[in-house]
């Protein structure tokens, strides 16, 4: 690995500048920046209570739905994050990477047509796709349900926008305002499986239309959002923004950072982050995607389905939680990148790493102990059983799970999306062989020992690869 230059010596703040807050004594340029730890709270608190409302609705669909009708709703949510999360969040990252680095930089007017573009033909290329493919949807996933189809092309479409949304937020460290967007899009879902818990409505298309109506809800955060960006001078705060195009690690790649993302650029870093979404996606949804197909409709009947769908949410619900740090820690690392701070980079994923091992431990001890019960008592007995030992491997799974994904950040900081890519995807196919396997005769325990194995080397495989440091600057072109 070639190394880099060495960078010049970082000019100190001018005199009278606070050299936390970057603003001259009792005056500025406008408030400071919040800091990873600070940003990662904020998000916290926002997404901590955007898990609970999920999970609320989830099981209050659970309660008030028939087993199949909540099995073809869980279907439903599989496939709309599933797609969400492999032609949104490329570009959602793609944004908040760029916007970062280029403000550590210090410059301005970040480029935002390129990442439209790209987000642009992925929603085209899926209502195409979701057109053409309408009486196969309806009737050969939705059991006819027209209701259900049109649900997950209008939540898909609207994504779009809420997707773009949360990576200029997440680049601008906006976190409140990332954290008030997802909130609004929990609680107004929430609120439709509400309605028919009490009586207003019923039906599954009456639940499920929480779905496509959450996207529109998150919105109202953006007018916030513009005023607080007006509310802003320059750069990062203490970095001038002529001083930092000038000196430093950027000055080698000044030329390339001052300049538009090209389309090439874009276009790679998002078909890498593509690649990742889509296993992270077969991790968490492959399982109940394998077992409704083998089935051919016996597991939505016999709610089945709906089943292992609860025993994932035991996933689902931490990573919306750590999807806080995972947010924040992004433009953060890329911003240290960018800046040449290899001690706070490392100390960044050390601390995120224990927080992460201390939270799985815990989830995996209290499963052991009454997750049954729990599971039975919050999302309803469908005639399954939750089998304890099961939900503590998922549990440990999960912490793999968010310490790959939080290695996984470090390595798009670093310009290793492409070599992240293949590690998830080995990962994911890994897990799809050992699912389609006849490997265990219970398939919900095969879909549990799967997950814990494929994360299992997922994390081995990025912890090789964030081992192995940053690549060089002459090459980090994703």
């Amino acid at each position: 690995m070639a190394a880099r230059p060495p960078a010049p010596p970082a000019a100190g703040p001018p005199q009278g500048t606070d050299p936390v807050a970057g603003s001259p004594n009792g005056g500025g340029r406008g408030p400071a920046e919040p800091s990873f730890a600070s940003g990662a709270r904020v998000l916290s608190i926002g997404i901590a209570c955007t898990g609970i409302f999920t999970f609320l609705y989830l099981a209050l669909a659970s309660h008030v739905l028939s087993k199949a009708d909540y099995s073809r709703i869980s279907l439903c949510w599989a496939i709309m994050f599933v797609i969400l999360s492999v032609i949104y969040r490329p570009i959602e990252q793609l944004l908040s990477r760029t916007i970062a680095d280029r403000r550590a930089r210090g410059l301005e007017g970040h480029p935002l047509w390129i990442p439209a573009a790209i987000q642009l033909s992925f929603a085209s290329a899926f209502l195409v796709t979701a057109l053409l493919l309408r009486h196969d949807i309806e009737y050969g996933i939705f059991d006819g349900s027209s209701a259900l189809y049109w649900i997950l092309v209008v939540g898909v479409m609207a994504y779009a926008a809420s997707y773009f949304a949360r990576g200029w937020l997440a680049g601008h460290k906006l976190f409140a305002l990332y954290g008030g967007l997802v909130f609004l899009e929990s609680t107004s879902r929430f609120l439709f499986a509400l309605a028919a818990a009490v009586g207003i409505s019923s039906g599954q298309g009456a639940v499920g239309l929480g779905m496509a109506v959450a996207p529109f809800a998150s919105l109202c955060v953006i007018p916030f959002a513009f005023s607080r960006i007006r509310g802003r001078v320059g750069g990062p705060p203490g970095v001038p923004a002529a001083d930092a195009a000038r000196e430093g690690p950027a000055h080698a790649e000044i030329e390339e950072a001052s300049a538009d993302l090209s389309l090439k650029r874009g276009a790679g870093f998002a078909a890498s982050v593509v690649g990742i979404m889509l296993a992270e996606q077969t991790l968490l949804n492959a399982g109940v995607l394998i077992i409704a197909a083998r089935s051919g409709g016996g597991s939505i009947t016999s709610g089945y389905t709906g089943f292992v769908f609860n025993v994932m949410l035991i996933v689902r619900a931490p990573l919306q939680l750590f999807q806080a740090i995972q947010t924040s820690i992004l433009p953060h690392l890329a911003g240290l990148e960018a800046r040449e701070s290899p001690e706070e980079f490392s100390r960044a994923i050390r601390i995120t790493v224990l927080a992460i091992a201390a939270f799985a431990g815990a989830v995996a001890i209290g499963l052991l102990a009454i997750g049954p019960f729990v599971m039975s008592a919050l999302l309803g007995n469908k005639g399954y059983h939750y089998g304890r030992f099961g939900l503590a491997v998922v549990g440990l799974g999960m912490g793999l799970h968010l310490v790959s994904g939080t290695l996984n950040q470090a390595a798009l900081a670093r310009g290793r999306a492409r070599q992240a890519a293949i590690a998830w995807l080995s990962a994911a196919a890994l897990f799809v062989a050992f699912v389609a396997s006849p490997t265990i005769a219970s398939e919900v325990t095969r879909v549990e020992v799967a997950y814990f194995t494929a994360t299992l080397v997922l994390c081995c495989l990025l912890s090789a690869l964030y081992r192995r440091g940053p690549v060089a600057v002459s090459s980090a072109t994703a």
